[in-house]
């Protein structure tokens, strides 16, 4: 199964400025001569691969894009400024085509490489070009050419940053629907879930991550059993891994601390590579605790869990607890990525201001 993150976006490179018609004036001279300017370029659309970014989020909610125009010719022999170039950046992988053949354009495969993707238009002549020796005082002057514009269709296939492990109905929609804008089906019966969803978290501008909530894992799914066992191999990309717990079962002959193991013992017998990743426990559905015996339920747990790693506690229906996760998974997100891809070389016209 492929998940694809995708937005629509409209771009316009800037037209280019018209040409002048001016002569000089100056005093003593009458025939002073021809000295209109050109005008400036447009602005230019550039797009750049940003190794920081993983979703295009950003693109869902600013849709038009436009550079901005070059100024006009003016007199004194004074050409006009080119337009401000705009740029803007996309993850590493990300498709962009023509929105409405489908056709690739242009495909942003390396960090820090820079595509232009719309250019902008030529400034027109101003009357000082047309001068000659027969034509002493030219009155032509031509107009700047319209920049490009463009409708395209930007495509990712998203690799989740984080996946979420657990058994049916440990409340893994709840939590996905609480930090992220995914609205999975959630009810309280098992395999809710029928097919994995995808969602995007946003933690600050262009800082997001990527969310996959697969359907719950039984025994036996390894070899098989439930739904689970066909979405494990997509786990295998992610980056970190959260085992979300029901702490508060409603049947009280179920043990969390065996469910959770029989978790663990999936994982292990299907790849001991994802077995290894970074998996975090969070226990889920503390609203459902009494206040007074949480602490002792908690140490409890984690006590014949026999766990040492990170242990969250939250509640995903009153989002108590979800805040301070998901800081935390961004920074270790962000953390792996810089020690994954080491630093990237961006183009000095596209690098942050000091």
């Amino acid at each position: 199964m492929k998940f694809v993150d995708e937005a629509y976006i409209d771009i316009a490179a800037g037209d280019g400025g018209n040409g002048c018609v001016s002569f000089r004036h100056e005093k003593y001279k009458e025939f002073g001569g021809p000295d209109g300017g050109d005008g400036g370029r447009g602005g230019h659309v550039f797009a750049v691969a940003d190794p920081n970014l993983n979703t295009l989020v950003d693109y869902r909610y600013s849709r038009r894009h436009e550079a901005k125009r070059g100024q006009h010719g003016m007199g004194s022999d004074m050409f006009g400024a080119a337009g401000d170039d705009i740029t803007l950046k996309m993850p590493v992988g990300t498709l962009i085509c023509d929105a409405e053949t489908g056709e690739v354009l242009y495909e942003l495969l390396q960090p820090g490489e820079v595509l232009t993707i719309a250019k902008g238009g030529d400034g027109g002549y101003g009357n000082l070009r047309f001068k000659s020796a027969i034509n002493r005082a030219p009155r032509q002057k031509t107009p700047g050419q319209p920049g490009e514009r463009k409708s395209l269709k930007l495509e990712l296939k998203v690799l989740a940053d984080v996946g979420l492990l657990g058994m049916p109905n440990a409340g893994k929609s709840t939590f996905i629907a609480a930090v992220s804008n995914a609205r999975p089906k959630i009810a309280d019966y098992p395999f809710t879930t029928l097919h994995p969803n995808l969602g995007v978290v946003r933690v600050g501008p262009e800082q997001s991550f990527v969310v996959a909530d697969v359907p719950g894992l039984i025994e036996g799914a390894s070899e098989g059993a439930g739904l689970g066992h066909q979405f494990l191999r997509h786990l295998q990309r992610t980056r970190l891994l959260l085992h979300i717990v029901d702490i508060a079962p409603f049947d009280e002959g179920v043990d969390p601390v065996a469910q959770a193991k029989a978790i663990a013992a999936e994982l292990k017998k299907y790849d001991p590579e994802l077995y290894a990743k970074p998996r975090w426990l969070v226990l889920n559905k503390l609203d459902m605790v009494p206040i007074e015996e949480r602490a002792a339920r908690v140490k409890d747990f984690v006590k014949r869990m026999r766990y040492k790693g990170p242990v969250y506690e939250i509640s995903a229906l009153t989002r108590e607890g979800c805040e301070g996760l998901i800081r935390d998974i961004y920074k270790h997100i962000h953390d792996r990525q810089v020690e994954e891809q080491g630093p990237v070389d961006i183009d000095p016209r596209f690098a942050e201001p000091q």
